[in-house]
């Protein structure tokens, strides 16, 4: 027989790798359509809500009008100040962040948030930022030893066409099962009952809809597996589709059967968030008795000019660019919405983001330990100087982002 040339030998791969794919998928059990605004997790349908808020469904953080429940399930942040963190995400650029609470803490002017929101590599930060200074260590243990390793491991090129991602995400649960322990869960749960809250975004890929989880809920369910999925929004909240394998969490039907939902990174809905547009913010003030004008601080962990960077004419290139370009410009957008919101609400804004300045990515590998290094201690020092956040409204924003 003769020997194909080695010319159409890769063509004659990829064809024979399609052809396996095409009669091979990952097995899955989705919730049907009609199900899918019902199903509960963990045996509950409050641990979680729409981002996007349709009319007619519950908003998260809605209070409860007797007083006596008012005063048990919040007692902790009524007739007290409130400060709100969001966290947005950006991949190793997430060292940025970590590098500025850290500071922070330094400095001594960190305060203890009232709120907490992570998104993507956000997300990630968001437990060790709401359970505040004792935390500082395992944060920038994380960020600062973190490389691709320890992130994934790449597939073989027939895992790939017949799986649900190039890379295999086996390490990131195996860190995530070292850092979010069972403890750290407990003290999450502990931090709940005063009022505070721990909220991460997801997408639901099934729906097309962004989710938003209330992590402490869940920590103080005393469900046995709040931990595992707890790990498990974690990990999909910092899933890229299509890089990283979704997160499959199971979920029950009102006549008891189980399904699952596919859940993949928060970045996909939105890079950040604070709280619902359709908040009735003042009510909320009223309610809680809030002490002075309540501060949100938003991290935004990624650069606001784009950078000029030449770029391969090779697919891989030119997506990685290409999403590396909406990241940025959906995050403007974000924290316009954001500004927009406190503004109305008469919360002050407090926003930071990585100056051109900053250390410079390589761009050899996706988690690059002495960069991650590098920005991590650019943001702390910036914190320490006291440099790195800065007061804005729609109109600062504006010239910001020009």
């Amino acid at each position: 027989m003769q020997a194909i040339p080695k010319t159409f030998r890769a063509p004659i791969l990829l064809a024979c790798c399609v052809l396996l794919g095409a009669c091979s998928a990952i097995l899955r059990n989705p919730v049907p359509e009609s199900e899918y605004a019902q199903v509960s997790v963990l045996g509950r349908q409050d641990l979680r809500s729409w981002g996007d808020h349709r009319p007619g469904e519950r908003l998260p953080g809605q209070l409860p009008n007797d007083p006596a429940t008012l005063k048990r399930n919040f007692g902790g942040i009524m007739h007290t100040e409130h400060n709100y963190l969001a966290i947005s995400g950006g991949g190793a650029d997430g060292a940025y962040g970590a590098g500025v609470l850290v500071g922070w803490s330094a400095l001594g002017t960190r305060p203890v948030f009232t709120m907490v929101t992570g998104v993507s590599t956000g997300a990630l930060t968001a437990p060790f930022a709401f359970l505040g200074e004792t935390y500082d260590d395992e944060l920038k243990m994380l960020y600062t030893t973190l490389d691709s390793s320890k992130i994934f491991f790449r597939r073989s090129i027939f895992s790939i066409v017949r799986g649900d991602s190039v890379t295999d995400n086996t390490p990131l649960m195996d860190m995530l099962k070292k850092y979010i322990t069972d403890e750290m869960v407990a003290e999450i749960a502990t931090e709940y009952r005063k009022g505070r809250i721990l909220n991460i975004g997801t997408t639901d890929l099934d729906a097309g809809r962004p989710v938003i989880w209330n992590i402490g809920r869940i920590a103080d369910s005393g469900q046995p597996g709040a931990a595992h999925l707890i790990r498990q929004i974690l990990l999909a909240s910092a899933s890229i589709p299509g890089v990283f394998p979704p997160a499959y969490i199971e979920v029950q039907a009102a006549d008891g059967k189980t399904y699952d939902e596919m859940h993949v990174d928060g970045g996909t809905s939105a890079q950040m968030f604070l709280y619902p547009t359709r908040t009735n913010f003042a009510q909320l003030r009223e309610e809680l008795d809030i002490k002075g004008t309540p501060t949100a601080y938003v991290i935004r962990n990624s650069r606001v000019e784009s950078v000029y960077k030449p770029v391969k004419a090779r697919l891989t290139d030119i997506a990685a660019r290409s999403v590396e370009s909406l990241i940025r410009t959906q995050g403007i957008g974000d924290a316009f919405r954001i500004a927009a919101t406190t503004a109305r609400d008469g919360v002050n804004l407090e926003l930071t983001w990585i100056p051109m300045d900053a250390p410079k990515d390589p761009g050899e590998q996706l988690f690059d330990p002495a960069y991650m290094s590098a920005l991590f201690e650019y943001g702390y020092q910036r914190a320490v100087d006291g440099t790195a956040w800065k007061a804005v409204d729609l109109k600062t924003l504006g010239a910001s982002a020009e």
